[in-house]
């Protein structure tokens, strides 16, 4: 009967006390080290790619830099249609907006470095850059999810979001196999203006996609640290073999004067009818945008293509 006691009274005590606090946890990142007490409840992200990982991880933002432009570009994970507040632009957040949120974390990256003494006064700041020289752009936007896993206490929905895109890619590998579609490179574009585009070169993210689809890239040459070159129409007819992908939005009334240029219509793809095109996808975004161009480029090659845009 004491035993019995004593193991309640025990049990009793254990309950009346407080839970011991959670063990601080520390990260290294480009700007220094960030130390959470526990996971961060009240983020804000101020780039894109950032704003797609703490989607994909069940934990949408309370501020994020150029909303509606978020909803325009970029528009899947789609950010919920309350609750999120606009702090500003990309390059120029309002430090009174951000502070107003009252954040736990502030994601950013080295381009607002300027400013990053001064978003850690208002809450710990992760700053880590997806798009920079010599760098692999989905190895990047990969550690940066994973690692807010850890910080959210997610990993496993954060190794879970990787492994899907891994299926993703197979997957349409095997459907582009199968209908034997592999066999000509894919140059992947957006058009500018009627003259100019943006060519995807192989050291941006979508090469990514290319790669896992085991799709060639018709453009040879290495672009900016964002992955692409700006080049006129007539530099795709260097690549005969090109099949050509066009990514909206395209500037209005593209068609229309597209079918008076001489520099379209005597494009290869245009002559063989190997023009695609697909949704607005965000080139300069996160591991979410591998699987969201690979699912639409297999659905484009396998509906066939035009001698036109839409």
């Amino acid at each position: 009967m004491f035993t019995r006691l004593c193991v309640l009274a025990a049990l009793t005590l254990a309950m009346a006390l407080p839970a011991a606090p959670a063990a601080a946890e520390t990260w290294q990142h480009e700007n220094g080290t960030l130390t959470l007490e526990q996971p961060p409840k009240r983020i804000i992200t101020l780039n894109w790619a950032a704003t797609e990982a703490v989607l994909m991880l069940g934990v949408p933002p309370v501020g994020v830099a150029d909303l509606q432009g978020y909803h325009y570009w970029v528009q899947e994970p789609a950010l919920p249609k309350d609750g999120v507040a606009n702090v500003g632009t990309r390059v120029a957040p309002s430090l009174e907006a951000i502070a107003e949120l009252e954040p736990d974390l502030i994601v950013t990256s080295a381009e607002m470095a300027p400013a990053a003494s001064l978003l850690e006064r208002i809450a710990p700041t992760y700053v880590i850059s997806v798009y920079r020289p010599e760098t692999n752009a989905f190895s990047r936007a990969r550690d940066m999810l994973l690692t807010l896993g850890e910080m959210l206490d997610r990993r496993e929905q954060a190794e879970a979001v990787m492994a899907d895109i891994e299926q993703t890619l197979e997957h349409q590998r095997a459907r582009l196999e199968q209908a034997n579609l592999q066999n000509r490179p894919v140059a992947l574009a957006n058009f500018l203006d009627p003259r100019h585009v943006r060519v995807y070169a192989p050291n941006g993210l979508y090469q990514t996609v290319l790669d896992g689809l085991q799709l060639d890239n018709a453009w040879p040459h290495k672009g900016n640290f964002w992955g692409f070159s700006v080049v006129g129409l007539e530099a795709l007819a260097q690549y005969p073999d090109a099949r050509l992908v066009v990514i909206e939005p395209t500037p209005p009334g593209l068609r229309e004067t597209l079918a008076d240029s001489p520099f379209w219509t005597y494009l290869p793809a245009v002559q063989r009818q190997q023009v695609y095109q697909i949704e607005p996808i965000w080139p300069f975004g996160g591991t979410y945008q591998v699987k969201r161009l690979a699912t639409y480029l297999t659905n484009a090659l396998l509906a066939g293509g035009s001698d036109h845009v839409r």
